[in-house]
Order: structure tokens, then sequence, then C-alpha cells
């Protein structure tokens, strides 16, 4: 297993540099880059009544532009001077080789570089959206497994009766309707909406939160919470139902569970004893993408609609603004945790199922 985990570990680094290229590629072919964004600002009706801007000294408008009109959309009319000025400031006045590889060394420091919009270093705003998303992301991937598995488990013992359909039911309609759809309607119901007013409608706690003692503090975190993760982990415990039924029901229906039945084990020791460790393999499997998704994909909408900072809507206001290190930032970050997690759940894979040694496959 050591061989394994040190092989694994190894390939993090190309894996990461192959995932920063490609998308920095990518992201510079787009239209409407930084620097696009604050010519717009300048450009806009609101100010092209103001005859002359300046910034650092440079005056903005009266100039030719042409070289600017060549390169940038929307420049015409805005000082050459005050363009490089820009390129300087945003870093464009280096070449794109230059560009990508003194960001990549800054990441191997875990230097993610300075917000081009808010002036703040992008690692400070990823630490400060942090608490909103792990609240989220944790506490929704719990509720999950600890739903979907005992109930895929029962489904699957009871599989083709009234309760299965009930259920089945149940989770059709829970993952037809979008997650935001089902926030809405819980405001709608218990935020004060039309209804009810029981939870709070924005925010992660309440205004006092620092005054009140640690009980307190924990049932007005809870109190908080309940509404946003409930309207997530009702769309989004079905699948993992369905998976650990059908997983459950192809492993009850091989050659050593007849066997095992032969020699007179309880069923509850034949499930939980045999048939357990071999279906919860492609449930543990599926544990890294569904934690990554929920805690930095999943949750945009529902921070939108609960007025909750986090990254999902940190990460949507980059990609709005083209704020490229943001962007970049919390894309290095992000995939370095995917890899690391999925290298967690290859150990947990040996920790279900003993008999499972990577070294010796890998030979």
């Amino acid at each position: 297993m050591g061989i394994y985990l040190l092989r694994r570990l190894l390939l993090i680094v190309p894996t990461l540099f192959g995932i920063i290229l490609i998308n920095f590629l990518v992201i510079q072919l787009a239209p409407g880059g930084p620097l696009e964004q604050v010519i717009a600002r300048y450009t806009s009706p609101d100010t092209a009544d103001q005859g002359r801007l300046t910034s650092g000294g440079a005056e903005t408008r009266g100039g030719s532009g042409s070289a600017a009109d060549a390169r940038y959309r929307g420049a015409r009319g805005l000082d050459p001077q005050f363009i490089k000025e820009l390129e300087v400031q945003f870093g464009y006045d280096q070449p794109l080789t230059t560009r990508f590889f003194k960001m990549v060394g800054n990441f191997l420091r875990f230097d993610l570089g300075t917000s081009f919009f808010q002036s703040r270093p992008v690692l400070d705003l990823i630490l400060e959206k942090l608490p909103v998303s792990i609240s989220l992301g944790l506490w929704t991937t719990l509720l999950i497994y600890l739903i979907s598995i005992p109930l895929g488990i029962a489904k699957a013992i009871r599989d083709g009766s009234r309760f299965d359909v009930w259920t089945s039911g149940v989770i059709v309609v829970g993952y037809a309707v979008p997650s935001f759809l089902v926030a809405v309607l819980l405001i709608v119901l218990f935020a004060g909406g039309s209804f009810w007013q029981i939870f709070p409608l924005r925010g992660l706690v309440s205004d006092d939160f620092a005054s009140l003692s640690l009980g307190a503090k924990l049932l007005d975190y809870a109190w908080h919470m309940t509404l946003p993760v409930l309207s997530m982990v009702i769309g989004g415990f079905a699948t993992l139902t369905l998976l650990t039924k059908n997983s459950f029901l192809d492993e009850i229906g091989k050659q050593y569970v007849v066997t095992a039945r032969a020699k007179g084990l309880t069923e509850r020791r034949i499930l939980y004893g045999h048939v357990f460790r071999n279906a919860m393999l492609i449930v543990i499997a599926g544990f890294p993408a569904a934690f990554i998704g929920i805690l930095f994909t999943s949750s945009l909408l529902t921070e939108v609609i609960f007025s909750l900072d986090g990254l999902g809507l940190l990460g949507f206001q980059a990609a709005e603004k083209r704020d490229y290190p943001i962007i970049f930032g919390t894309l290095y970050l992000f995939s370095l945790i995917g890899l690391m997690t999925n290298i967690v759940s290859d150990v947990t894979y040996t920790l279900v199922d003993p008999r499972i040694d990577f070294d010796r496959r890998d030979n």
C-alpha cells in the first residue's frame, strides 16, 4: 500500500499541472477579460459624458487609441498610455508563457495571488468564505449518506414490496425537483414567506452570535443551517439510495450468499457480515466526487437564495468579472483537494475490505 500511495502522490504534480495549463489556455481565449472589464467601465454611458478620465495621471480619453483598438474590445477613444498602465496592473505586459509559469511558481508556494477587483489575497478570500461552504457541504454529505445507505439497504431487502414502491416514488419526486425550487418552497413555508416564520431567512449565524454562550451558539448555527441543508439533501439522496439498493441486490444474488444461507447463517449475519462489505465498495468509490461536488459546485444557488457568502458565490462573481487570480486560485486548491480525497477513498477501500491490495494489483 505504501508504494501505491507514493505513486499516487507523485502523480498529483503532473495532473495538477495539466489541469491548470488546459484551463489557463481556455480562459485566455474567452472574450471579455479583466482588462476589457475595466475598459467597459470607462466607456460606459455613465462615464462617456465626463469628457476626460484619468488613472495615475494618464489621460484616458481624447487619444487616438489605435493600438488599444486593435487588441481590446471597446477601447476606442482611450489613451494608449492608459491602456499600457492597465496592462502592467494586470500583468498583461508579460508574455503568456511568462505569466503561466510565474503563476505555477507562486502556486507551489501556496501564493494564490491577489484579486484584481477586490485587491485582497485570494487565499484570504477563500479562507473567509470557506466556513459557509464547509457547513453546507459537510452536513449535506453526512445527512445524504446517513439517509441513503440505510434506505437503500431497506429497499434492497424489501425489493418489490409496497415500501419499495412508495419510497421510489418519493425519491423520484425529490430528484426531479431542483434544489433551488425546494429552497424557495422552504422559504415560503418556514421563513416568513407566506405561512410560518420559524427559521431565519439569511446568514450563517445571528448578529449577536459572538455574545451567545456555547450551547446557544450551536443552536443558533443549527437554526440557520436547517433550511439550506434540507433543500440540498432533498434533491441529493436519490442517486446514492438507488446505487446502494442496486449494489446490494447484485451481491445478494451471488453464489456466496446462497452458500452462506445453506450453512444456516442468519440473514442479518449474511447481510452485514458478508454482503455489506462487498456492496459498499461502489458506494465508497463515489464519495470523493459527491463530497467535492456538493462542497464546491452544488451550493451556488442555495448560497444566493439564503444570502450565504460562500465559495460558490465567490467563484460565480469571479467568473462574471473575469477575476483570474480567484478563478485559477480556487481551481488549483479545489483540484488539489479533489486529488487528495481520491487517495483517501482508496485507503478507505482497504479499510472496508482488507482483501484489496493495490500494490499487488499494480504488480
